[in-house]
């Protein structure tokens, strides 16, 4: 195991164990990360006005941009098995606060969906949106090391892939237009407006 992966571990997980509070947090973010994005995009769906397509548009570019990341990250598995760091180091070197399969660790699936939900966001939602998604993926980063279960490389790694992906749907947006329009149909948001630029 590389210094930096070492070093960045332990700086962050020797805090794991000693402070309850803390603890609970993280390991929520840690764990509940996928419910809490999908609580987000249903209030941010609803909560947008009726008339905006664009921002709705958005959030659909947003969703597939993690969904994205997730498969990229699913071909890196398959050419490369990373073991986790619960699984490499010895007893009593680290603190686990939630429990978790021995599957590959690198890349991070909790980081690089959290970064494709974000980049996908980032100068096409709202700021409140914007902001929001990418405060949420800072902090599944630092809690999937905190907790034991990731090396700081991993999160790295996920950063970059959903960053990426955010960056390829935008570029492939037009071919989404259906399911957006689909989705605005099935909830009658901005019918008029996307009727008269029709």
């Amino acid at each position: 195991m590389n210094t930096f992966d070492l070093a960045g571990y332990h700086f962050l997980n020797q805090w794991a164990g000693h402070f309850y509070a803390l603890d609970l947090i993280m390991a929520f973010f840690a764990q509940y990360a996928l419910e809490l994005y999908a609580i987000m995009f249903v209030v941010a769906w609803f909560i947008l006005p009726k008339p905006n397509i664009e921002q709705r548009h958005a959030l659909v570019i947003m969703g597939f941009s993690g969904i994205l990341a997730l498969v990229i990250n699913v071909l890196i598995t398959h050419v490369w098995f990373r073991p986790r760091p619960f699984v490499t180091l010895p007893k009593g070197a680290f603190t686990q606060l939630i429990p978790h399969s021995v599957d590959a660790s690198f890349p991070s699936d909790h980081t690089a969906g959290s970064f494709g939900f974000a980049a996908g966001s980032w100068s096409k939602a709202q700021r409140w949106v914007s902001r929001s998604f990418t405060v949420l993926a800072i902090l599944v980063a630092i809690a999937r090391v905190y907790v034991g279960i990731h090396w700081p490389t991993d999160v790295l790694a996920g950063v970059v892939i959903g960053l990426i992906s955010g960056k390829v749907m935008w570029k492939f947006e037009h071919f989404f237009k259906p399911l957006t329009n689909f989705a605005l149909h099935l909830f009658r948001f901005g019918l008029k407006e996307h009727q008269a630029r029709g």
